[in-house]
């Protein structure tokens, strides 16, 4: 069952303006200083990228992932 919200953002992306929205869920402990790392040395990555930091990636509950692109 689709709430109203999701079906607005779904309805608003059409074939042809398709970009990808990439969320990263980066551990604290390891992919973070990666990120960082990228950061630091100006490595280049889309606009629609966001990293969210946790404390470990195995406490990521899926639906973090399913909201996370609402």
């Amino acid at each position: 069952m689709l709430t109203e919200r999701e079906r607005k953002a779904a309805a608003s992306v059409s074939a042809k303006e398709f970009e990808p929205r990439i969320v990263v869920f980066a551990c604290n402990w390891c992919a973070y200083a990666g990120a960082d790392l990228a950061g630091v040395s100006r490595i280049q990555y889309p606009p629609t990228t966001r990293i969210i930091r946790v404390m470990c990636s195995s406490r990521i509950d899926p639906t973090f992932v399913l909201r996370a692109f609402l």
